[in-house]
């Protein structure tokens, strides 16, 4: 139990530690709201005795006219001048004067807390010439002893002129200053009250930004898989979660791109540095078998150096697609204009036919197929993907069929061979760089796996599509979709 309660006090310390550090979020929001609920408070408390003293002094003032009004007017004679007892309506520390109308002043009445006060003689010459008696005025007796005086108007069959009743303020002011009392600590009451209440609900409020705290530490500490709660109940708190959480997709995204062109960029080097080493290594042997005297034997040299020949080529042609895809991947221009892909093939034709050789190639091509493409890079996809039938097909029994059709708003370039096929578990791999089906017969025509990977850059950046479709043991077809021409493009 003991430990339970240490517990408690211990999250409760923790929690006010945490509230009263100046920088936190909690001790701002809550201390800014007390302060605006401290402003409000008085300005309602100002403007509360302000009003209260106007009601207070106003009733007060209403109150001494109905009285002087309620006065007997013999009072007022002669023989009711200088008379010290009160008259019979009048209650309370008042005092009591009459001015007639040349400005004459007689007391009437006064006690011996309070004495009558006296105004200038042009004061009460002005006021009986005037007709608003409705207000009052907070005056200073002989004493110094403020006081609240009221002037009422008298006519009489022989006489004129003005009562004045007055009392002191005194009592008035006791009332405000206790209402005034009463009010601060009511609002003492509801600060601390609104402390202990507005703690637990800001705590409460603040309930997802803290889960945010926590996954951002989470996130921070290397786990960008977690993402923050979709729904919270709060319209900003879910906006700003969802803007994180598309940053982290993005960050995630490009994380996982940079390790895929890393990786990526780690076998590139590996297998150019091996394709690369291959010819190097093959050069370099028969160097030193001319140099151990195979220079001096014609047949041997003449071997040798068809063999570098050969070589050299492949280390050429090597150095030539990298380069290219180089290009491609950091700055690829292509030129676009309007053609016939029929067209394109029927040019290349006799280019081709040399390359099969002894296979049969037959072409099926379809006019009035406008597109839009890049006459010299088309040329370099039609003459990879012819390669790579002749590549894998037999020198004698190969067949290859070219063919050009309509295909949905575009046309469709179709290179299909009778060879081996292409197994399924390396399907998803043959538009890879430096990926090679069969590496024996890539080797013996000089391949290094870069030409499909060529294609596909170059029918990307037509914006069009490369796909193979095959069957292990009767051959594979390689097709290219390019979209065709907008007809304003075509008139």
């Amino acid at each position: 139990m003991k430990l339970e309660w240490k517990s408690r006090l211990s999250r409760i310390f923790n929690s006010f530690k945490r509230l009263a550090l100046p920088n936190s979020l909690r001790f701002q929001l809550l201390a800014r709201s007390l302060a605006i609920l401290s402003v409000i408070l008085l300005l309602v408390g100002l403007l509360q005795y302000v009003v209260t003293k106007h009601f207070l002094f106003e009733n007060k003032a209403e109150s001494l006219r109905s009285q002087a009004n309620s006065v007997p007017r013999e009072i007022f004679g002669p023989g009711g001048v200088g008379r010290r007892e009160a008259p019979a309506p009048f209650q309370g520390e008042l005092t009591l004067a009459f001015i007639d109308e040349n400005g004459n002043y007689t007391v009437l009445l006064e006690t011996a807390s309070i004495s009558a006060p006296r105004l200038e003689a042009e004061a009460y010459l002005a006021k009986l010439r005037t007709k608003n008696f409705k207000d009052y005025q907070i005056i200073r007796d002989n004493s110094r002893q403020e006081q609240l005086v009221v002037l009422q108007p008298f006519i009489d069959r022989n006489r004129r002129g003005l009562i004045q009743v007055s009392t002191s303020t005194e009592p008035l002011k006791a009332i405000l200053i206790s209402q005034s009392m009463t009010f601060a600590g009511l609002s003492l009451l509801a600060l601390l009250v609104g402390l202990l209440a507005f703690f637990p609900v800001l705590k409460r409020t603040l309930v997802p930004l803290s889960k945010m705290v926590r996954t951002v530490e989470q996130i921070d500490a290397g786990n960008l898989a977690e993402r923050f709660p979709a729904v919270q109940g709060q319209v900003e708190i879910d906006r700003l979660s969802g803007s994180f959480n598309g940053m982290l997709e993005r960050l995630e995204s490009s994380f996982q791109a940079e390790k895929e062109t890393t990786e990526m960029m780690r076998r590139f080097i590996a297998d150019a540095s091996h394709e690369l080493r291959t010819p190097l290594t093959t050069i370099h042997g028969f160097l030193e078998v001319l140099l151990r005297g195979a220079a001096q034997q014609p047949e041997q040299l003449d071997r040798a150096l068809h063999s570098m020949m050969s070589e050299s080529e492949r280390i050429n042609k090597l150095v030539g697609d990298l380069l290219l895809l180089a290009r491609l991947d950091r700055s690829p221009t292509i030129r676009m204009t309007p053609g016939k892909l029929d067209e394109l093939v029927r040019e290349m034709e006799p280019q081709l036919r040399i390359l099969a050789r002894d296979r049969e190639v037959l072409f099926q091509l379809e006019s009035e197929i406008p597109c839009l493409f890049d006459p010299d890079k088309m040329k370099q996809v039609i003459l990879n993907l012819f390669q790579n039938a002749v590549q894998h097909t037999d020198a004698e029994k190969g067949s290859i069929i070219v063919s050009v059709r309509a295909s949905g708003k575009g046309a469709e370039l179709l290179v299909e061979d009778n060879g081996p096929g292409i197994p399924p578990e390396d399907l998803p791999l043959v538009f890879n760089r430096f990926y090679r089906v069969d590496t024996s017969r890539a080797r013996k025509y000089g391949g290094a796996g870069l030409g499909l990977a060529i294609t596909k850059s170059i029918v990307d950046l037509h914006g069009g599509l490369i796909r193979v479709d095959t069957m292990p043991g009767k051959g594979s077809v390689f097709r290219v979709w390019l979209p065709g021409v907008p007809w304003e493009t075509s008139g």
